[in-house]
């Protein structure tokens, strides 16, 4: 599996790797502590800088943050990135996304997600992982919609910044599923 950071593009948003100059475009759509309710932890207000450079930093390692790019505004809208990536068994995580509100719930984060499944599946990936928040329903509904097996729940797994202790809820697309998974977002995109 070769994933390695590249644009990744598609008709309804850039993905493009975080770099530090992207720190003062991301931070108006970080800024909503909704955002990081469930998270481990805080990255709006006065925590955005040490989150940016937390990432940043992670990308030297296992991760590879991206700058979600709405193209009808051309405007930056959010983030994602792979992280715990795992050549020699052919996985990777997509996780630590986000949206500014206004870019929720529309063709986002279904082009997002087909950009980062195509890209990883493409690269040789077998298993793409996603996890969020027991409580955090509306991602677990998000990722069902979009085709991704509910795998089970992790009880008590980490803390939230808040000092909660979170359930962790697995979902997952195999490289046989994807197909599927694919032809249901471009209808989301396109119908």
């Amino acid at each position: 599996m070769d994933l390695g950071p590249r644009i990744l593009e598609n008709d309804w948003v850039r993905l493009e790797p975080m770099q530090e100059a992207h720190r003062e475009a991301l931070r108006k759509p970080a800024d909503d502590p909704d955002i990081w309710t469930h998270m481990t932890f805080a990255g709006f207000g006065p925590h955005y800088d040490t989150w940016f450079d937390a990432m940043m930093d992670a990308q030297t390692r296992d991760q590879i943050s991206y700058v979600a790019v709405r193209k009808s505004a051309q405007q930056v809208v959010g983030h994602t990135s792979y992280l715990a990536i795992v050549p020699e068994q052919q996985r990777v995580e997509i996780g630590w996304t986000f949206y500014a509100a206004d870019a929720r719930r529309t063709e986002v984060n279904p082009a997002c997600k087909l950009a980062l499944f195509e890209n990883a599946f493409a690269s040789g990936a077998e298993r793409v992982e996603l996890k969020t928040g027991g409580k955090n329903l509306r991602s677990q509904g998000a990722m069902t919609k979009m085709g991704a097996q509910r795998e089970g729940m992790l009880r008590s797994q980490v803390n939230t910044w808040r000092g909660e202790r979170r359930d962790t809820v697995y979902f997952s697309v195999l490289k046989p599923e994807w197909p599927a998974v694919r032809a249901g977002l471009l209808k989301r995109l396109t119908g």
